[in-house]
């Protein structure tokens, strides 16, 4: 009998620390709530972010400094987390769904997942072609994609549109990822936007032509295979190159000190620009708080740390580009909606299949 006892004593203790060990978690769960917890739900805000920087979570402890709300993290990639959403449907707690690229946030809109929220501060402070046309989602940060070249090899003269880099003098000289990621739709995207179909296939086919490689890696993988003598142009986005430029890792810094920054397009439709945004869920429990922090993260304190700490330009028009942004100089935008990246979407993905663009 006492040895039964002392068993269950060892056993009870151990479950005890086991449980105590599991609340450790930097991001936490939301809790689920009842018609009875109201008092709490309205004191948070759950948000499905695709997102993982440090900055980001430095943001939201400040929102919950300044509004008392706390802000529950649930981080993966956008499409896990756009699937766990919908499975969920009515009984997610998912309050704001965030992510990188205005095709994936027009995803999330037609799977039904957000809803349309209307704000005189967001109206205000986020200009009208950044955010969704029925107020669906708003675009957060700007990233220019443009086109990075090796300093040592290439003089900037010769250089001129996306379109340019289909012409025979570059033929083998061309890196960029592949046709499944998503910049590059909207990139493509945006071309059938402003050109129509037929010419944005012939330039998906006249970059196969010219590719260094086949298409592999991220964006800073681009920068290392200019940087080793692959190909002597590549199509980046500018955060990417900002984050190179102030990396601890002093290999990345070499990398990104041979290369330069070039706006495409600047005589003719402008330089393509994408975004990082997000939109309330359709079942959010925490609408109000949701906006909130909308509110908050499209203010022009949090649009100077984006674009201070994360190198990505701010959609507030109120607030400047920083100085390492803006010491590449001003540059022309596409003009065209966020909204047609995702609507284009399709047709991008047909034409890479089209033209072989792995």
């Amino acid at each position: 009998m006492k040895k039964l006892l002392s068993f269950l004593l060892v056993l009870g203790t151990l479950l005890v620390l086991a449980a105590c060990g599991s609340s450790n978690s930097s991001e936490e769960e939301p809790a689920e709530t009842s018609g009875d917890e109201t008092e709490t739900a309205s004191n948070e805000v759950n948000l499905y972010t695709a997102r993982h920087y440090d900055v980001d979570d430095e943001l939201y402890k400040k929102f919950e400094e300044e509004t008392g709300i706390k802000v529950n993290l649930i981080k993966g990639e956008a499409d896990e987390l756009l699937e766990r959403i919908k499975r969920e449907g009515d009984a997610t707690q998912a309050d704001l769904f965030l992510t990188a690229d205005a095709g994936r946030l027009h995803r999330a809109k037609e799977d039904g997942i957000l809803q349309s929220v209307s704000s005189d501060v967001l109206d205000e402070q986020i200009p009208a072609n950044f955010q969704d046309e029925d107020q669906m989602w708003y675009g957060l940060t700007k990233r220019a994609r443009v086109i990075m070249y090796d300093k040592e090899k290439v003089d900037p003269s010769e250089l001129s549109t996306y379109e340019a880099l289909t012409e025979d003098e570059w033929a083998g000289r061309v890196l960029i990822r592949s046709s499944e990621n998503i910049y590059n739709q909207s990139l493509l995207a945006s071309f059938i936007e402003l050109n129509g179909e037929e010419e944005a296939k012939e330039w998906a086919a006249g970059m196969v032509e010219n590719f260094a490689r086949d298409p592999e890696g991220g964006d800073r993988d681009q920068a290392k295979a200019i940087a080793a003598g692959v190909g002597d142009v590549a199509i980046m986005n500018t955060y990417y190159f900002g984050q190179m430029l102030n990396s601890e890792d002093p290999e990345e810094v070499k990398v990104a000190e041979s290369l330069d920054v070039f706006f495409p397009n600047q005589d003719t439709t402008g330089t393509h620009v994408n975004v990082s945004g997000a939109g309330v869920v359709k079942s959010a429990k925490n609408q109000e708080n949701a906006i909130k922090l909308l509110e908050f993260l499209s203010a022009p304190e949090a649009q100077e740390t984006f674009a201070s700490v994360n190198y990505e330009y701010p959609v507030n028009e109120a607030v400047e580009p920083s100085e390492l942004l803006q010491s590449w100089g001003d540059f022309k935008e596409q003009d065209i909606s966020m909204s047609a990246l995702g609507e284009n979407n399709a047709k991008a993905i047909l034409l890479f299949n089209e033209v072989g663009w792995k």
